[in-house]
């Protein structure tokens, strides 16, 4: 769930014009308005420790002070995003690929029309693009690509800016991935669930259902995220997490080299 919190009747208007907008979406995002909270710093630090994901309108001072003593690291910390009362500008806070607080923060520019300030590091390195793709026995090629479409949309992609189509070795043999990998002239790349699960602490979302079922707490993420630390032999973060239609599921992830 989204909590957005303001401390003012003009905050409070745009918070209740965003949460309108994201309850209005193809795929309606359960937000809540939380106005001048008390104790303010305590309720605050309890919503967060929740996992509650967090967009603030208000000073980023005041976000500093009352989230410091609860941060505890981009793995598991909730997404926090910070806007002024203007709804002008919108800053992913903490948990900006990890916490996916970059992609809300994206889909709220979207909604508002306004400013986007990323203040990610590496922005002097060469990103690399990995997919992944999980799906449901004999999905076809027109469902996987209508789904990676809308993925790289929301990623501000091409598929030219991807390197790889990736996904779990009993997936090595899906008619309609290896289809689409041929069509859009990227090479398909399947790993076992042994290395896939080397990635576990770094998945957005964990389904005990897919554990079970193949091994792995989720197979799109998993594979993107170890082909693309494979490309670069440094670390790989989620640029996109998880979505999915009724058959198919796609992430992307990336890595940085010099």
């Amino acid at each position: 769930m989204i909590r957005i919190i303001c401390l003012t009747e003009v905050g409070q208007q745009l918070a209740r014009r965003l949460q309108y907008l994201l309850n209005s979406v193809s795929t309606p995002i359960n937000c809540e308005v939380s106005f001048k909270p008390m104790p303010f710093k305590d309720v605050v630090q309890g919503y967060f420790t929740q996992g509650e994901t967090l967009i603030f309108i208000c000073a980023t001072g005041i976000v500093m002070r009352t989230l410091a003593p609860v941060i505890n690291d981009k793995y598991s910390d909730p997404a926090v995003l910070v806007l002024d009362e203007q709804g002008q500008f919108v800053i992913p806070f903490l948990s900006g690929h990890e916490g996916g607080a970059n992609e809300l923060a994206r889909q709220v520019t979207e909604l508002l029309q306004n400013q986007l300030v990323l203040t990610t590091a590496n922005s002097y390195l060469k990103p690399k693009y990995v997919v992944g793709m999980g799906c449901e026995r004999h999905c076809t090629e027109q469902v996987l690509l209508g789904l990676l479409e809308e993925c790289l949309g929301k990623a501000g992609l091409t598929i030219d800016d991807i390197s790889a189509i990736t996904s779990i070795d009993i997936k090595s043999d899906e008619v309609g991935l290896i289809a689409l990998a041929k069509t859009l002239q990227k090479p398909y790349l399947t790993f076992d669930a042994k290395t896939l699960s080397l990635m576990e602490d770094r998945l957005s979302t964990k389904s005990d259902y897919i554990l079970k079922t193949v091994g792995v707490y989720g197979v799109a993420e998993s594979a993107a995220l170890y082909q693309a630390q494979q490309l670069t032999n440094n670390g790989s973060e989620l640029l996109l997490n998880k979505h999915k239609n009724k058959q198919a599921t796609c992430a992307i992830a990336r890595s940085y080299s010099l």
